[in-house]
């Protein structure tokens, strides 16, 4: 009833204006450049009906148009065809090349990949800038691996936590994989995929060295997958490269230059994930209530992430407790009792929305300065 009273207000015009403008500026996954390297929102693990999603190619770039990502890849299984018989294809390099061409005029990078599915272990994997996925396509998995390393791809571990391959959920190193990793077959791994997280992945990606990937693997609507209208967001890798294009975008993901974003949480290494919590969040000229020793400090949160902080410095807030969120893409005020006024001082945060191990935070310091004129 409220809405239809709204609607005879309003009139229909501007009632849709409001909801579409709204929609629009939650949705894009926004990140900060941090110093040295453009942030680039990617998604590497992407179906449509060229094996088991439910869209056709062309809307999976629209998708990634509307949630701003600046490239994405179709990655198709190769041995599993469900549409088959409604869609026969010998192609499996088509769904690529029907996304690439409407791609071009939207600004969106896509890379050319396809999804290798095996029983555990190898398992399955995604590779990507491979340049042709039907010599990919092969009985060995071995062989399957050795191909795409011929044509120079970027191979990583999908799912490892999958319960209908492993169930216990537990993303397990297993002989096999850890001679791809000796013998550059396998690069990266999957700490995201959809809608599940894996500490355990995490852990094997920092102790081998390998890439860590965020992707959806998504197969139906991204809208109503992630509740996008709800303010959800896709999971993806932030990718920090030296420029946006597909060849930084590679020399950056070998060189394990990825940030796994979902739900909220930064996951990654600590050499990368710190310097983006520094760019996320700007702490500005902190002035003094009057003659008190409470200090207004301004912290500014640049990207569309939730960023939960604990303080681990030795003062307390005034209006907060330990525990401070800042909003995406919002200013708070935090009020510091310094006991005494002073020109500067460290503030320091477990962040608490980051992951850099299992049951590992980051820890991130800023120097606060003051105007003690005002």
């Amino acid at each position: 009833m409220k809405n239809l009273i709204l609607f005879i207000l309003l009139g229909p015009v501007t009632l849709f204006t409001q909801t579409n403008h709204s929609h629009e500026h939650t949705r894009k996954i926004i990140f900060p450049d941090i110093p040295g390297y453009q942030t680039l929102a990617c998604d590497f693990h992407i179906h449509t009906v060229f094996s088991d999603g439910n869209v056709w190619p062309t809307i999976r770039v629209e998708e990634a148009l509307k949630d701003g990502l600046d490239a994405i890849a179709m990655t198709e299984h190769l041995e599993y065809q469900p549409h088959s018989e409604d869609m026969p294809h010998l192609d499996r390099n088509r769904s690529h090349q029907i996304a690439s061409e409407l791609a071009k005029a939207l600004d969106i990078i896509v890379v050319p990949g396809v999804e290798i599915t095996r029983d555990l272990p190898p398992g399955h994997a995604n590779a990507i800038f491979i340049q042709d996925a039907n010599k990919i396509n092969v009985d060995s998995a071995m062989d399957a691996y050795q191909e795409v390393k011929n044509q120079g791809g970027f191979v990583f571990w999908n799912h490892p936590n999958w319960i209908s391959q492993q169930r216990n959920g537990i993303a397990t190193l297993t002989p096999l994989h850890d001679s791809l990793i000796r013998e550059g077959l396998l690069h990266g791994i999957e700490v995201v995929n959809d809608l599940t997280y894996s500490d355990e992945a995490l852990e094997i990606a920092l102790n081998n060295n390998i890439t860590v990937m965020g992707t959806s693997d998504i197969h139906g609507l991204v809208d109503w997958k992630y509740k996008i209208a709800d303010g959800g967001h896709r999971p993806v890798s932030l990718v920090l490269a030296t420029d946006r294009s597909a060849t930084a975008i590679e020399e950056a993901l070998r060189a394990g230059r990825s940030i796994a974003f979902f739900k909220d949480l930064l996951i990654g290494k600590t050499e990368y994930v710190r310097p983006m919590i520094k760019s996320c969040l700007q702490v500005g000229e902190a002035t003094y209530q009057g003659p008190s020793s409470v200090v207004s400090v301004p912290i500014k949160n640049v990207s569309n992430a939730m960023i939960t902080l604990q303080n681990q410095s030795d003062y307390t807030f005034h209006a907060h407790s330990d525990m401070v969120q800042v909003p995406p893409m919002s200013e708070i005020i935090l009020e510091v009792k310094t006991l005494e006024q002073v020109d500067q001082f460290a503030l320091p945060f477990s962040v608490l929305s980051a992951v850099i191990g299992k049951n590992k935070h980051p820890v991130v310091e800023w120097e606060v300065k003051v105007n003690l004129e005002k």
